[in-house]
């Protein structure tokens, strides 16, 4: 069993806890941004920095994820929510903690039944339209909060937007300053001097002149008042169908966080070559999750930016989250009096700086020059999340990977082998006619399990493939070697093609068949009188016709 902050040594502590002081500096000002955007005080932003943060990195496995609520978990908590408490109220509060609770439930049993694998579905193209949609949504809000603009945060896409264009003769110039200079400090910050914590230096800075300059009398809107104290122990009190109610939105964030938090565990753990256990990291979220929604906070995940300013900074351990929990202990208990005059377009132009990548342009420019049908993919997720809501947008998610799944399954690759195993034509696209293997003998590969989306192809390719052969064929071997899998629909379409050679006075064989793929066939009832070779060689000699003896000379 791993050891808690495995990869600790006395040689690396103090880079470790350097690390430390500057996730510090990166988290804070944007958990109290993500609060915003969740529709929740700055204190539950905080909060996820201490209990739940500590009990992720006690378990998890990755020596190198960084976990808090991010920027799409936040616009998750604000759409799904916001449709059925008032954002601010009591009830919101509570809603958003029993929503994480139910999360980190699923994640601990997808934990136990091993279940990490139905992350899989959510591809990039997916990910990159869902997150994209959540971000841009989360936008029209900081742009709106930069400018001093005041719309429904909680409100559709179309409203927020439509909000913001009325509103705009109400806007405040001096809201506009701090937000312009913010962003100018934070880009140019990060091309030059990318370790700085620049977030931190806007907040200090644009505080210092709010207070001198008495800017929030000008307009500015302020932070406001952050209650003092440690987070306490609590549990929401909600009617059960409320909780039924945040079923779907808590699935769309634990399939969200599974996808992006096992895919970074996987990588970095690849690069920096320590070892990564997936259910493992699925337990600590979990964990994390309902730490989380125990003591006033909303639902966390992974944070890719973090994470990498983490790697960047040469930290290999969870350490610098342990002083994260610290240090934020800290501020609540003695130091929250600086956190109210922060002002709200400094911290809109944090949050908008850090989900410019989320918006996905240069994946989806990617994706347009690799694959269109991708792109459309993840164009239609996008379209869906953003103007439908993220709970449909999910669900269009796995419409489409199975969509996905289908188009490609549904073409295998199957092929004629040569006399050596090589491709000699294929199968696919309706190919014309062509040689067989030998003389007589057709020797077909099929490079895919064979299931209910290709098993009419399969029989379809086979049967042309005869009919149209220069020669008249009398055997058939399908090469088994790449089918790892047969079901019943499978099954059945091989039977089929089995009678129709019958009936074509066809004999058919197989060969390289798996142990497991063998067992499928005999309980499939498709081994009766078929002959099985070890290889297409062996199949060649005792099937193909010896070659006819040299014409003696005239």
């Amino acid at each position: 069993m791993q050891r808690p902050l495995a990869g600790l040594t006395r040689s690396n502590l103090i880079t470790e806890l350097t690390a430390g002081v500057t996730l510090l500096a990166i988290a804070i000002p944007l958990n109290i941004g993500y609060a915003q955007i969740a529709g929740l005080p700055p204190t539950a932003g905080l909060y996820a920095l201490i209990v739940p943060t500590v009990v992720y990195a006690l378990v998890v496995s990755s020596r190198q994820v960084v976990a808090s609520p991010d920027a799409a978990a936040a616009a998750l908590v604000a759409s799904s929510v916001g449709g059925l408490a008032v954002a601010g109220s009591a009830d919101y509060a509570a809603l958003a903690l029993a929503q994480a609770i139910i999360s980190g439930i699923l994640f601990v049993l997808m934990s136990v039944f091993k279940l990490g694998f139905l992350a899989n579905f959510l591809s990039k193209p997916i990910l990159v339209g869902f997150v994209g949609g959540l971000a841009l949504d989360i936008m029209v809000s900081q742009i709106a909060k930069m400018l001093g603009v005041k719309i429904d945060s909680g409100g559709e896409f179309a409203d927020k937007v439509s909000d913001l264009i009325s509103g705009m003769s109400t806007f405040n110039a001096w809201s506009l300053l701090v937000a312009a200079v913010s962003v100018a400090v934070l880009l140019l910050g990060r091309a030059f001097l990318p370790r700085v914590p620049w977030a931190l230096v806007v907040l200090v800075l644009s505080t210092v002149a709010v207070v001198a300059a008495d800017l929030d009398d000008k307009g500015i809107a302020v932070l406001g008042e952050v209650p003092a104290g440690a987070p306490s122990f609590t549990w929401p009190v909600i009617d059960w169908r409320m909780w039924l109610a945040l079923v779907p939105s808590a699935v769309a964030l634990t399939l969200v966080t599974t996808a992006e938090g096992l895919l970074v565990s996987r990588s970095y753990s690849e690069r920096r070559g320590y070892p990564f256990r997936a259910n493992r990291d699925l337990l600590a979220f979990g964990l994390g999750n309902i730490a989380a929604g125990a003591q006033g906070s909303f639902a966390m995940g992974s944070s890719t930016s973090r994470t990498a300013a983490m790697d960047q900074s040469g930290s290999r351990t969870q350490l610098p989250s342990i002083v994260l929990a610290a240090g934020t202990l800290l501020l609540l208990l003695f130091g929250t009096a600086l956190l109210a005059d922060i002002p709200s377009p400094a911290i809109g132009a944090v949050v908008a700086v850090a989900i410019l990548p989320l918006l996905g342009i240069g994946e989806f420019r990617e994706l347009w020059r690799q694959d269109r049908f991708e792109f459309a993919v993840g164009a239609v997720c996008f379209l869906v999340t953003l103007l439908v809501g993220a709970i449909p947008g999910i669900v269009v998610a796995f419409v489409l990977a199975l969509v996905n799944l289908a188009k490609r399954a549904a073409k295998p690759a199957i092929d004629i082998l040569a006399d050596d195993d090589e491709t000699q034509r294929s199968l696919v696209d309706d190919a014309p006619a062509g040689d067989s293997t030998a003389p007589g003998l057709l020797v077909v590969r099929l490079a895919a399990p064979l299931f209910f989306a290709n098993g009419s192809v399969f029989t379809a390719a086979v049967t042309r493939a005869v009919t149209t052969a220069h020669e008249p064929v009398r055997h058939v071997v399908i090469d088994m070697e790449a089918v790892t899998d047969i079901d019943v629909t499978g099954g059945e379409a091989l039977k089929t093609l089995q009678t129709w050679l019958q009936d074509h006075d066809v004999a058919l064989a197989y060969s390289r068949v798996r142990p497991e793929t063998r067992a499928r066939l005999v309980r499939l009832g498709l081994l009766d009188d078929q002959p099985v070779f070890a290889t297409n060689r062996a199949a060649l000699d005792a099937l193909a016709p010896p070659p006819e003896p040299p014409q003696a000379p005239v």
